[in-house]
This record gives C-alpha cells, sequence and structure tokens, in this order.
C-alpha cells in the first residue's frame, strides 16, 4: 500500500513538472499585445519602412541583428545592451565589433513604444518584428511572428565569440554551431539564403579568394577565375579591411533565391557560403541548394519555419528577464 501511495505521488510530481515545461515552451503568440498595445506591430513596421527608405542596407542590418541575439543565450536582446560595469557589451565581439548596425533604429523604435505604451513591448520582440518587416520590405516571405519575449539582464561577450557563426566556418563547424542552438542542418541552408541581401566587409571574404580550391585551380571553363577577380580588385591579400560588397552580385538589395543559384555557379561571396558546395561529401545539402534555386516559392516556405524555429530559441517568459525601457541599458 506504502509502494502505491509513493508511486502515485511520483507520478503526480511528474506530470505537474512535466506540464510547466510545455507551458514555458507555449507562452509565444500571435497577438501578444492585442490588448496591452494594439499597435505594436505598426509602429515597428513604420520606423522599419522609415529606415530602409533612407538606407536600403539596413534591411539586412536588422535581420542580421535578430540572428545575432538569438545565437548568444537565444533571442532575448542581449545584443542590444552597451557595456556596464563589470558586464561588456556583446557589440564588442569579434563577430560584432565594427560590424553590426541598426542600433540606432531599434533605439527610435523602443522610445516610439514607450510613448505609445511602457514598459510593454520587449526589445528581444523588437527585433524579431524588425527582422520580419525587413525581409518583407525586400521583397521577401511574410509570417506572424510569435511573440511575448523579456529581455535579458545580462550580455555575454564570450559567448558572442564562441556561438556567432564566423565567415570562415568549415561545413563541420557550421553544422555544430546550429546543432547547440537546436537548429539542424536544413535550418542552415535555409537560414544561410539570408545572405541574397546585405554586403560584407573585405575582412569576412578574403581567405574565400585567397584559399583557393582544387576545383577552382583547374577552372577549364573559367567559372570561377572571373569572379575571384573581380574580388581580388576589391580585396587585395592585404589592406581595404572595411571595404564591403554585396553578398549577392545579381540582386543585392532583393530578398529573393539568387543566393543559391549564385552558389551552384561558383559565386558564393564567403567561405561558409561556398562550403555547402565543396564541402558536402554526402551530396544532400547540394540537394537542398539546388531545390531552393530552382523554386523560390519552396525557398520562402522553409525559411519562414526556420526563421520561427529560430526566433524561439531559449526565450525568456513569465517572470524571466525584464521588458526595459531603454534597450541598452538594464531597468535601474
Amino acid at each position: 500500500m506504502e509502494i502505491s501511495r509513493t508511486f502515485f505521488i511520483i507520478m503526480i510530481l511528474l506530470f505537474v513538472l512535466h506540464g510547466t515545461n510545455t507551458l514555458s515552451d507555449d507562452l509565444l503568440f500571435l497577438d501578444y499585445y492585442k490588448e496591452t498595445c494594439p499597435l505594436a506591430e505598426e509602429i515597428v513596421r513604420r520606423n522599419v519602412e522609415n529606415a530602409v527608405l533612407k538606407d536600403p542596407r539596413m534591411a539586412a542590418s536588422l535581420l542580421r541583428l535578430h540572428f545575432h541575439d538569438c545565437f548568444v543565450m537565444g533571442c532575448d536582446g542581449s545584443v542590444l545592451l552597451d557595456s556596464y560595469g563589470a558586464m561588456v557589451s556583446e557589440k564588442l565581439a569579434g563577430p560584432n565589433f565594427n560590424s553590426l548596425r541598426g542600433f540606432g533604429v531599434i533605439d527610435k523604435i523602443k522610445y516610439n513604444l514607450e510613448e505609445a505604451c511602457p514598459y510593454t513591448v520587449s526589445c528581444a520582440d523588437i527585433l524579431a518584428l524588425a527582422a520580419r518587416d525587413s525581409v518583407v520590405l525586400r521583397g521577401g516571405p511574410t509570417w506572424g511572428v510569435p511573440l511575448g519575449r523579456r529581455d535579458s539582464l545580462k550580455a555575454s561577450f564570450d559567448g558572442a565569440n564562441l556561438y556567432i557563426p564566423a565567415p570562415n566556418s568549415s561545413l563541420e563547424i557550421l553544422i555544430e554551431n546550429f546543432k547547440v542552438q537546436g537548429l539542424d542542418i536544413r535550418d542552415l541552408v535555409t537560414l544561410s539564403g539570408s545572405h541574397t541581401m546585405g554586403r560584407a566587409r573585405c575582412l569576412s571574404f578574403r581567405q574565400r579568394i585567397y584559399d583557393i580550391t582544387m576545383e577552382e585551380r583547374y577552372d577549364k571553363y573559367k567559372r570561377y577565375r572571373t569572379f575571384r577577380r573581380i574580388l581580388e580588385s576589391i580585396c587585395p591579400e592585404s589592406g581595404n579591411e572595411n571595404q564591403l560588397t554585396p553578398l549577392d552580385y545579381t540582386t543585392p538589395t532583393r530578398f529573393d533565391n539568387h543566393y543559391y543559384i549564385n552558389l551552384l555557379q561558383g559565386r558564393g561571396l564567403l567561405f561558409s557560403d561556398n562550403t555547402f558546395v565543396t564541402q558536402d561529401h554526402e551530396g544532400e545539402i547540394i540537394k537542398q541548394v539546388w531545390a531552393y534555386a530552382a523554386d523560390r516559392d519552396l525557398f520562402f516556405a522553409s525559411y519562414v519555419n526556420s526563421i520561427i524555429k529560430m526566433g524561439n530559441i531559449n526565450v525568456l517568459t513569465g517572470q524571466e528577464g525584464e521588458i526595459r525601457k531603454n534597450c541598452r541599458f538594464i531597468n535601474t
């Protein structure tokens, strides 16, 4: 009788714990601000539109902010924090320093939201909405953004250096980077399609030019040589670190599937991008590249699924974290 009672109590505890975990996974949902800040999405959208109209490159920059936020401790707005006291900002980490842009746009959005509904909309949610609106403004797909994230009370300088994929990463390292975040190989190839817009610094693609693969060395039909010579004129073996060039030479300001077409033509800008073709020994990844190159709608549908999945990485909800008044600092 005593064993049965103990077993029954254990089962109840397991049920409660399991139910709690499931609930925390479901706290992000559409129309989260419908009652508390009904104009939230409109305010974000209007500000993103204005920013991208003034600077078309800003669309890619805002999308990138969301990525770099989510890959360090989760989608919690930590990338927006400035250094304070003993806390070192993620903005100073190698992948972000003199590279990430768009912080002023986020500041303006946050200011307008605080005017409309104080202490209500998180900086993490602003990043997720701005990323979606940036994609749409450049001709990409739209999606409903699950909301309800809260903001981190800390930043992780070390995490930014460790977890954000480098432009010179091997395919094996890229797969591991994404796996750590709960994202699979399909997510990796799909989300890398974000490189269909924006620009990169010479520092980021120099290795792609001067570390010549065997396939490029014996390039009988000059498929790779011409593009490499263009890049050499932009990015010499030394110097010109901050010289910019489009990630997608064909349609540099459009969100489309030309990124994958470029890869198949040997025109991927970053070393890491080209690994999908040069280091895929099993041949499964290149099948996905071919599929996206041939079918823009397939890429768009897959992208929506993967970016929503990414936007759920280790989110803070409920009473975790806080809703910052200023995205650059924790509340005091």
